[in-house]
């Protein structure tokens, strides 16, 4: 069970919004390279990028790269490179799912990317992500809206973002098609929300 997205789920109720993104797009090759090109607005500096793994960039339960993603992959990681690129997952490296860092490891061997070690499943692990890059030797990160985060889940990647005052892009089909009822219903939210005006409020 993730507990920090069942709390933080209940800041929902007075801000919606906060589960709106900044930017939506289909799959991971879909991403503009640089992430600024996303946004549209002129407003935004990407210097570090945040990645989900399942189904965002690998298939679930999968800890290597999505082989028609590969270039894609390689092409954010030669514009962000580490210390500048941070995969946090809600399976891979927290302390509930990977208490021993083994999927984590694994993972990282596999992409040439750190992956965050959290105790905290997102959308909770804000803090630890932005001290991961203001004190990562060679960081160019000095405040939050220079991170955009990138996931398929709007009630843990997006709102992680929009938390953290951050900017988010949603992938709205994913790796594979979902059967969780939850996560189709999910889906349809944005444009829910969206008719009565609601929108992603911008970082800064």
């Amino acid at each position: 069970m993730n507990v920090s997205a069942t709390l933080n789920a209940f800041r929902l109720l007075r801000t919606p919004s906060l589960c709106l993104p900044h930017a939506t797009i289909s799959t991971f090759n879909d991403l503009p390279v640089p992430l600024s090109n996303a946004f549209g607005n002129g407003k935004a500096d990407i210097r570090a990028v945040v990645l989900d793994k399942d189904n965002c960039f690998a298939v679930p339960k999968e800890n290597v790269v999505y082989k028609p993603y590969m270039d894609k992959f390689n092409s954010l990681l030669t514009h962000y490179p580490p210390p500048h690129l941070l995969i946090v997952s809600n399976s891979a490296g927290t302390s509930s799912s990977d208490a021993f860092g083994t999927d984590a490891s694994s993972l990282s061997s596999a992409t040439g990317i750190p992956v965050l070690q959290h105790s905290t499943k997102k959308p909770g692990c804000g803090p630890q992500i932005l001290q991961h890059f203001l004190t990562a030797p060679g960081s160019r990160v000095t405040s939050a809206d220079q991170i955009a985060v990138i996931g398929d889940r709007l009630f843990t990647d997006v709102m992680l973002a929009n938390l953290m005052g951050s900017w988010s892009v949603w992938l709205k089909d994913g790796v594979v098609e979902t059967r969780n009822q939850f996560v189709s219903w999910e889906r349809k939210l944005p444009e829910r929300l969206m008719r009565y005006g609601l929108k992603a409020t911008p970082p800064g």
